[in-house]
């Protein structure tokens, strides 16, 4: 259910950004302005076109006819044609006093006028703001609202349409598909005539471009790009805050493991009683030597400790081979660690200390007895820096915690954006490192 919620909550997002621009897209007094001076200009521009300068004032009665439109017939027997749409949006009638704006349009039939605007009904002016203040008008509203939420919507779902960790290329696609899009929903768009009281789609419109719904695609356009890029540069800037977060954390976890490592009694005891007895065995030579793997042992983890970057895998392996010398004195050389790192790879990059908990769960998970060698091998193939060893269950298992190999793949998916690969079979167990390149 959690990720149900999880899932449709983007989608619950955008209907409210939806409904936020369409509100202020339609109700918006400066758009409003622009579209009412812009309706206006229609006008204008129509009786331009038309070149009616001055217009015709005609009084006479209203007749309409079975095909639904109607004929204003004067006292001297002109008549003037009044289309059905504004018949109806007008609500004008059979039999109705009317005195009109008409006009000759050039595109029609030259012989007859059209009625442009209604001057009086029935000897009184004509409230056009009656038509607005009564139902038609949220009829009107409610149909903007509607496409405006709906164009908003159908950009969101193009900008986010495979979540927040687009390109700069994928982004200025998806803004150019939405340019796509507003382009052809542009002649569905409604266009509100302030004078007839309709609502039209702009390809019924004569004038091609209409000012008002152009601004309105705009704005809409304009918002939700915009929206888009600032909900990305906020989500990717959450997400950075809590990688670093997580890398803070699990660098402490490591300090902490790699300090308790340090201070681990049993390892120290163990490492003072294997000195202990190479100096009861006046073996010099090995002696110092173990003394000197020693010492780089604990300066090199108190060193990278803290480091939660990365390190030539030759330092890792210089450091491994002084840890593995550590367990060849305390076994009496009953183990053996296989070496075979390709010289290419030397230069590659792995976070620290990644080598330490792998080869102390090879010696803590296996029997190692005289009876017969136990061999580690650790080398390179591929990319990868591997471990593995023969698996030698112990009569009583240590169960173990899993938080070293947690850990260590949890800073390869912080530090690498990659996970490390275990195969675990009957006979062997195996941890594939991945290695990053060098900087070229």
């Amino acid at each position: 259910m959690i990720k149900r919620l999880k899932s449709s909550s983007p989608y619950l997002g955008y209907v409210f950004v939806a409904i936020a621009v369409s509100l202020i897209c339609n109700f918006s007094y400066l758009l409003l302005l622009v579209s009412n001076q812009t309706d206006m200009g229609n006008v204008r521009s129509e009786r331009k076109r038309n070149n009616d300068a001055v217009p015709v004032i005609v009084e006479g009665t209203l007749s309409v006819s079975s095909d639904g439109f109607g004929y204003l017939i004067s006292e001297s027997g002109d008549s003037v044609y009044v289309d059905h749409r504004r018949l109806h949006w007008l609500n004008l009638h059979e039999g109705d006093k009317l005195q009109v704006e008409a006009s000759k349009r050039t595109n029609f039939d030259a012989a007859h006028l059209y009625m442009s605007r209604v001057l009086q009904l029935d000897g009184k002016p004509y409230d056009y703001g009656a038509l607005y203040r009564g139902s038609e008008q949220w009829n009107i509203l409610l149909y903007q609202f509607a496409f405006y939420f709906a164009l908003a919507f159908v950009l969101l779902l193009v900008m986010n349409s495979k979540g927040c960790d687009a390109t700069w290329r994928q982004f200025l696609i998806r803004a150019a598909i939405c340019v796509v899009i507003a382009f052809a929903t542009y002649f569905v768009s409604p266009v509100p005539r302030m004078h007839s009281g309709e609502v039209i789609p702009v390809y019924q419109s004569r004038q091609l471009v209409e000012f008002a719904v152009v601004l309105k695609a705009c704005f809409v356009l304009a918002v939700i790009i915009l929206y888009s890029r600032i909900y990305t540069l906020t989500y990717r800037e959450q997400q950075i805050s809590l990688e670093n977060e997580m890398l803070r954390n699990e660098n402490l976890t490591t300090k902490y493991n790699m300090l308790a490592s340090q201070i681990n009694p049993h390892f120290l005891f163990n490492s003072l009683s294997s000195l202990s007895m190479l100096v009861r065995e006046k073996d010099e030579e090995r002696a110092l030597k173990y003394i000197d793997q020693l010492s780089y042992t604990f300066r090199y983890l108190s060193q990278n400790g803290a480091n939660s970057t990365f390190v030539p895998l030759r330092e890792e392996i210089a450091f491994a081979e002084a840890y593995c010398y550590l367990f060849k004195i305390r076994y009496a050389d009953k183990i053996i660690f296989d070496f075979d790192i390709t010289e290419e790879y030397f230069d590659y990059k792995l976070p620290p200390i990644s080598l330490q908990p792998l080869i102390g769960n090879t010696v803590k998970h296996n029997t190692i007895s005289s009876k017969s060698l136990f061999r580690v091998r650790i080398y390179t193939e591929d990319g990868y820096l591997i471990v593995s060893n023969e698996k030698r269950p112990m009569l009583e298992p240590n169960p173990g915690t899993g938080v070293g190999l947690s850990n260590l793949n949890s800073r390869y998916q912080l530090l690498l954006n990659r996970e490390i690969e275990i195969i675990d079979n009957e006979k062997e167990f195996t941890v594939r490192l991945p290695l990053e390149k060098p900087n070229e």
